[in-house]
């Protein structure tokens, strides 16, 4: 089933660049053989994470086709596949080769600012055209609108539509979806720091920034919340609470990139509009470190 292929931590996956900013397909070969050997769950491509609103559609393609020569079935892949303009997302799925993708994760229109009724005939229209399950994706910090409660569960009855990554920080929305949404339906945390608290009433894992860099650790924590052991996930929570808010202070995955730079795996350089995370800001990461 595919809930037992997505329960546990998904990574999304930064895209690594060179100091030209290319793309660097070595360092993302690098990048999937340091998560995965720390032994996460699945994989999400081309979400936020990546930077997919400055990677061009040839970028993205050929993105697609490493990660899955790479991994070659070793765990299951999650494509990032939404927008703004539903039309346009429903034409991607005639461009996007989908063959060895087990879900997309489809971000709830941004910046437009769409009524619930908007977000919800935008979703029934990816979800009739997807030629595979979707999950749902709200985050209202980068959309600036919130995907209701109710909104979310009305969408779970559709056949394709297998769960969401619910980033409102709003745990009484969340346990409002995870008390009303049918049996089967995915709850999944897109907060780092909220995910073992959402277990707690149901949820089945996260799609995780901070495992891009702590893989094991984070893997670690989220399974033995799964398995009801939450004094010992709690103690590593906690030990990420300092290091969390640094990873965003001056945006994703500005703060992640700084890290991973620190242990070899790629470079810190993002591209423009977002900035290479300043010194002050890396000294404070390696202190941690």
């Amino acid at each position: 089933m595919i809930r037992e292929k997505l329960r546990g931590t998904g990574v999304a996956l930064v895209t690594p660049f060179t100091k030209e900013l290319a793309v660097d397909y070595d360092a993302l070969r690098k990048l999937l053989d340091f998560v995965l050997d720390g032994g996460v769950d699945y994989l999400v491509i081309n979400g936020t994470t990546a930077e997919s609103a400055t990677t061009t559609a040839a970028e993205k393609t050929e993105i697609l086709k490493t990660v899955k020569e790479h991994v070659n079935g070793r765990v299951p892949l999650v494509y990032g596949l939404g927008g703004n303009n539903t039309q346009q997302v429903l034409e991607l799925f005639g461009t996007t080769d989908l063959n060895g993708i087990t879900a997309i994760l489809s971000v709830s229109p941004y910046y437009n600012k769409p009524s619930q009724q908007g977000i919800y005939q935008h979703f029934l229209q990816v979800a009739n055209a997807s030629p595979v399950p979707v999950i749902l994706y709200n985050v209202p910090g980068r959309t600036g609108s919130n995907m209701a409660g109710d909104t979310t569960v009305k969408l779970a009855a559709h056949d394709n539509i297998i769960g969401i990554k619910e980033a409102s920080g709003n745990l009484e929305q969340c346990m409002y979806i995870a008390k009303h949404k049918p049996e089967g339906f995915m709850l999944v945390s897109g907060d780092d720091l909220q995910t073992i608290p959402m277990t707690t009433f149901g949820a089945e894992g996260v799609i995780s920034v901070l495992a891009n860099a702590f893989p094991g650790k984070f893997n670690d924590m989220v399974h033995l919340a799964l398995d009801g052991k939450y004094k010992e996930a709690s103690e590593l929570l906690l030990s990420f609470v300092d290091m969390n808010p640094l990873m965003y202070e001056e945006g994703n995955p500005v703060g992640v990139k700084a890290v991973l730079e620190r242990f070899g795996v790629c470079t810190a350089q993002v591209r423009l509009p977002m900035m290479e995370a300043t010194s002050g800001l890396k000294d404070r990461l390696y202190k941690l470190l």
